[in-house]
């Protein structure tokens, strides 16, 4: 049975993540498991992961690293062994090199680049950005197959993340200026959106990371 790891570090919407998770594996049929875990041995041989992230940059950082041994484990399965990883809204943050929110925080730097705080050209266009915004992909990626043009997702963040290599730039959103809007570099994956509150547009994305083979 394949199983799927969602990070439990105190931080993100660990129970919708979790049912949005289930209920896209069901509609693929199939033997997969999902388990909500800090226990490092069952993170670091989980055949994919996903790290969950609401709050601020700093302040998840240092509770993922509060857990012993998980920022090692998700290294272990991801970047020693390449199973697919899915970062959501911080967790796709937590990817960078460093964070600027109250102050500088290291991230795992698996995506080179930093988090900044939007900056929205107009008064109209609020931080922190909360609601739906249309997707556009700069890239071809499986994450996104059978996604319509423009699929909605749906957002709530004041910080996003800013790829140094632009390439690792897959989708795109405006609001009041374009933002990286989801990262991708060989099996690793981020949305700055949240897909377990996306609904149909959502689940299909979940579905397709399921079935991701990098």
């Amino acid at each position: 049975m394949q199983s799927i790891a969602l990070i439990d570090y105190g931080s993100g919407n660990l129970r919708s993540a979790e049912k949005a998770l289930q209920r896209a594996s069901r509609e693929l049929g199939g033997a997969r498991e999902v388990v909500t875990t800090d226990d490092p041995d069952i993170i670091a041989r989980a055949d994919r992961v996903v790290l969950p992230g609401v709050g601020a940059f700093a302040a998840c950082m240092r509770a993922l690293e509060a857990r012993p041994g998980v920022v090692e484990a998700i290294g272990e399965a991801v970047v020693s062994r390449g199973a697919p990883f899915l970062g959501v809204c911080v967790g796709m943050q937590l990817l960078a090199d460093r964070g600027l929110e109250f102050g500088e925080t290291a991230g795992l730097g698996w995506i080179a680049g930093e988090v900044r705080r939007l900056q929205p050209d107009g008064s109209f266009f609020k931080v922190p950005h909360m609601g739906w915004n249309a997707l556009e992909a700069v890239a071809d990626h499986p994450l996104f197959d059978g996604l319509p043009p423009g699929a909605h997702m749906y957002f709530t963040h004041s910080f996003a993340l800013y790829p140094a290599d632009p390439a690792e730039a897959v989708a795109q959103t405006d609001h009041g200026g374009r933002f990286t809007a989801a990262v991708a570099r060989d099996n690793i994956a981020g949305v700055q959106f949240h897909p377990e509150k996306s609904q149909a547009a959502g689940l299909s994305l979940l579905a397709n990371f399921l079935e991701w083979r990098p």
